[in-house]
C-alpha cells in the first residue's frame, strides 16, 4: 500500500501529494477549495488501495470523502463535535483525523476499531456500531452546551447510509425540533444501506433527489398554488391550511422536516467540496436546527461499484482482503459482500486459525471441496423449506436481508417476506400484529441487534404468549467487527423473561431441527447460533421436533461432566478428546435448551460426578450456566445427599475486543485447552498437562 499519488491538474501541472501533510483536522483549515477537493480524491484512492488489500467496510466511505473534508475544515474538532452514524462511513473520519498510517490496522486485532471509539481517539464523540442514534447524542451534547456543562462548540450529526430508517431517529428530530436545538444534521443520502433502502421515506427521498428542479421551487410555492388560473387558486385558498400544506409537501422537498421546526437544505452535491462548504456554513451560523441534505454514490470513485447501481452498491458494501489489485477487482481473489449478500462469485469463508498472534492466518480464503456450510446458509435454506410447507411461516428482517440468509426467501418465497429497515423494534410489532392474526413469523435478527428490541420482546410478545419466533444470527464472538457486533448477552436477556423457550444449536444439523421446533412450538421461541461454518455433520432431510427443555448426553464418563451450550457443546469435545489423553474419561453433555433448563439432566450429573463444567459463548452473569447453578442449589437445597462442584466457563464480565474470533476464544479461555486446563487445576489427582 502506497500513499496516494500525485494529482493531476491540467496539462502541463502535477499537483503535489497534500493528504501526507494532513496529520489532524487543523491542517486543513489554509487550504482553499480546490485543494480541499484534492485531498478527498487522494484519501479516496488511499481507501481503495488499502481497504481493497485488507479488507473491511468499503462504499460508504468512498461516498463520505468530500463531506468528512468540508466538515474539519470547517470545525475545530474535538471542541466542535462530529458524530458519524452509521460509524462503518467514518473511515475518512479516521483518516484526517491523525490515524492514517493506521488505517492498514482497521479491524485487526488491537488495531484500529471498525467504527468510532471513543477509547481510540478525542475526535470519535460517541462509540456506537449501531445505526440511528447520532441525532439523539447531538441533541443531548448541545443541550449540556446550551447549560453551559463542558466547552461550548458545534455539533454535527451524520446520519446516512440507511439509518435514518431507524425509529429513534425520528424521535430524536422530534425532540431537537420542539426544542429547537442548534444542531446541523447532515443526512447522507445514498439510496443505501447494507442493501437498497426500503419504505415509504426511501421513497420520498429518492423522489427530491430525482426532481432537484423542485428545491428552489420550495420558498414561493404557496403563494403560487392561490395563483393558479381558472379559479382553481380561490378554491385552494377556501380548503384551508391543511389542503394547501399536503399540496405544498408534495411539491416541496424538505417540507416533511419544515413540519418538526427543522431548517432544510438541499439535495448538494455531497461530492463538491465547495457546495458542501457553504451550505454548512450558512448551517451552522443559523443558531437553529438544520438538515442539510446531501446525495453521495456509494462506492464513489469505484468504477465496479458505481457501474450496476445498487445491485453492485450492495456487493461492495464491503471488501474482502486481497479484492482489490492495482484499484481493480482482483481476477481470481475474494470478492466483496458482507457474509451472506448476494454475489455471483464463490463464497468467502474463515481458514483455520490458532489461538495465538503468530498462527493468525489474515486472508479469508475460498473453502476447500466439501467443507461445512454456514450456519447463516444452512439457516436461509431451512427458513425456505419452511415456508413453503406452511404458507402461515413469515420471515422478516431489519434491513439485513443478506446477512441473516434471508434474501434467499425473498428471492423463492417473496410474499411470505418483510423488510422494515434499521428498525427492530418495528420489525418485532409487525411480528406481533401477523401472529394475532394466526401467521407464524420468524423474526431473523443478529443477537446484538435484536438488544434495540427488548422492550418489544417483554411487553409485546411475551407478555402477550405471541406465537413469535426469534432467529438470532452472529450469536457469541462474531470477529473483526468488535464489541458492537458480538452476541454476547442474547441468553442472559432472553432468560429472565417469563413464557419464552431459549434454544442453541451444537451443530447444522441441530440447527435445522431447532428451527422446526420453534416455528411447531405455541408461542415465544429463541434460538441463537453462531457466525461461520458448521460442524461438518449430514444435515436432515425431514427436520425433527425437539421435546422442549431435554438436553442429551452425547458421551459418557466419570468425575467430571462437561455440559455445553451451543458453541460450548464443540468446546466441550474438544477438552474431552485432551482430558482423555491425560488418563481423564469425562461425561459430555448437550444442554440444548437455556429456558426451560433440562432440570433432571442437571441434576443427574451433579449427583454422579464430583465436578460439572459448564460451556457457553455469552457472558456469564445470567447465562446457561448461571441457570444451571441456579437450579441445583434450588434442587439440593431441601433434598438429602451431596452434589458436584460447579465450574462456569463463559465470556468474561467485559467488553470482548476485535480480532478474529479464534483469538478471542483464546484471549477469553474458550477453547478446549483452556477448558482442560481448568479441569486438572480443579481434579488435581488427575494427571497433568505438561508444556
Amino acid at each position: 500500500m502506497s500513499e496516494a499519488p500525485p494529482t493531476q491538474g491540467n496539462e502541463n501541472e502535477i499537483s503535489e501529494p497534500l493528504l501526507p501533510g494532513i496529520g489532524g483536522p487543523a491542517d486543513l483549515h489554509e487550504l482553499d477549495d480546490a485543494q480541499l477537493q484534492q485531498v478527498a480524491q487522494e484519501m479516496r484512492t488511499y481507501i481503495i488501495d488499502t481497504i481493497g488489500e485488507i479488507g473491511g467496510h468499503f462504499g460508504a466511505n468512498l461516498g463520505t470523502c468530500e463531506l468528512a473534508v468540508a466538515l474539519h475544515s470547517l470545525l475545530d474538532s474535538p471542541r466542535d463535535k462530529v458524530l458519524w452514524d452509521v460509524g462503518h462511513q467514518s473511515y475518512p473520519h479516521k483518516i484526517l483525523t491523525g490515524r492514517r498510517e493506521e488505517l492498514p490496522t482497521i479491524r485487526q486485532y488491537e488495531g484500529l476499531a471498525p467504527f468510532c471509539s471513543i477509547t481510540e481517539s478525542e475526535h470519535d464523540i460517541m462509540g456506537a456500531g449501531h445505526a440511528s442514534t447520532s441525532i439523539g447524542y447531538a441533541v443531548g451534547l448541545k443541550e449540556a452546551m446550551r447549560k453551559g456543562i463542558g466547552e461550548d462548540g458545534k455539533v454535527a450529526a451524520v446520519i446516512g447510509d440507511g439509518a435514518l430508517t431507524g425509529g429513534v431517529a425520528y424521535e430524536a428530530l422530534h425532540a431537537a425540533g420542539g426544542l429547537q436545538t442548534p444542531v446541523v444534521i447532515v443526512l447522507n443520502d445514498n439510496g443505501m444501506s447494507i442493501s437498497p433502502n426500503v419504505g415509504a421515506l426511501s421513497r420520498y427521498f429518492n423522489r427530491i433527489r430525482l426532481n432537484p428542479r423542485l428545491y428552489h421551487a420550495r420558498e414561493g410555492v404557496e403563494d403560487r398554488l392561490t395563483k393558479l388560473p381558472l379559479g382553481l387558486g380561490r378554491r385552494i385558498e377556501r380548503l384551508g391550511p391543511e389542503i394547501k400544506s399536503a399540496i405544498k409537501a408534495y411539491w416541496a422537498p424538505g417540507l416533511f422536516f419544515e413540519e418538526l421546526d427543522l431548517a432544510y437544505m438541499g439535495v448538494i452535491d455531497g461530492h463538491d467540496v465547495h457546495a458542501l462548504r457553504e451550505a454548512l456554513t450558512e448551517a451552522f451560523d443559523s443558531e437553529r436546527p438544520v438538515v442539510v441534505h446531501i446525495h453521495t454514490v456509494k462506492g464513489k470513485g469505484f468504477a465496479p461499484a458505481e457501474a450496476g447501481g445498487l445491485e453492485t452498491m450492495e456487493e461492495w458494501h464491503a471488501a474482502k482482503p486481497n479484492s482489490i489489485v492495482n484499484g481493480k477487482p482482483a481476477a481470481d481473489g475474494p470478492i466483496s459482500g458482507d457474509i451472506g449478500t448476494k454475489s455471483a462469485h464463490r463464497p468467502v469463508v474463515p481458514v483455520v486459525e490458532t489461538d495465538s498472534p503468530e498462527g493468525i492466518e489474515r486472508l479469508e480464503k475460498p473453502p476447500a471441496a466439501g467443507s461445512p456450510p454456514q450456519y447463516t446458509k444452512v439457516f436461509a435454506e431451512a427458513m425456505v423449506a419452511e415456508a413453503e410447507r406452511d404458507e402461515r411461516v413469515i420471515g422478516i428482517t431489519a434491513a439485513m436481508a443478506g446477512g441473516t440468509g434471508l434474501q434467499k426467501l425473498a428471492d423463492e418465497v417473496p410474499e411470505q417476506y418483510y423488510d422494515v429497515g434499521i428498525a427492530e423494534q418495528n420489525a418485532v410489532l409487525l411480528a406481533c400484529g401477523l401472529a394475532l392474526q394466526g401467521a407464524k413469523p420468524v423474526c431473523a435478527i443478529y443477537s446484538t441487534f435484536l438488544q434495540r428490541a427488548f422492550d418489544q420482546i417483554v411487553h409485546d410478545v411475551c407478555l402477550q404468549e405471541l406465537d413469535v419466533t426469534f432467529a438470532m444470527d452472529r450469536a457469541g464472538l462474531v470477529g473483526d467487527d468488535g464489541p458492537t457486533h458480538h452476541g454476547a448477552f442474547d441468553i442472559s436477556y432472553f432468560r429472565p423473561i417469563p413464557n419464552v423457550v431459549v434454544m442453541a444449536p451444537r451443530d447444522e444439523a441441530m440447527l435445522v431441527h431447532m428451527l422446526h421446533t420453534a416455528i411447531a412450538h405455541d408461542g415465544p421461541a429463541a434460538l441463537r447460533y453462531p457466525r461461520g461454518v458448521g460442524e461438518g455433520v449430514e444435515l436432515p432431510v425431514v427436520p425433527e421436533l425437539i421435546p422442549i427443555g431435554r438436553g442429551e448426553v452425547l458421551a459418557a464418563g466419570e468425575r467430571v461432566a462437561l455440559l455445553g451450550y451451543g458453541y460450548g457443546v464443540t468446546v466441550a469435545q474438544e477438552a474431552a478428546e485432551i482430558l482423555a489423553g491425560h488418563g481423564l474419561q469425562v461425561t459430555v453433555a448437550d444442554g440444548r435448551f437455556a429456558k426451560p433448563i433440562d432440570g433432571e439432566l442437571a441434576t443427574r450429573l451433579a449427583r454422579e460426578h464430583e465436578l460439572v463444567v459448564t460451556i457457553e459463548e455469552n457472558v456469564l452473569p445470567g447465562g446457561f450456566g448461571s441457570a444451571v447453578l441456579e437450579h441445583l442449589e434450588d434442587a439440593f437445597a431441601e433434598g438429602p445427599g451431596e452434589r458436584a462442584r460447579v465450574l462456569r466457563v463463559g465470556l468474561p464480565d467485559r467488553y470482548v475486543t476485535h480480532g478474529k474470533p479464534a483469538l478471542l476464544r483464546g484471549e477469553a479461555g474458550l477453547t478446549g485447552q483452556s477448558v482442560a486446563d481448568r479441569v486438572l487445576a480443579a481434579t488435581p489427582s488427575a494427571q497433568p498437562i505438561l508444556g
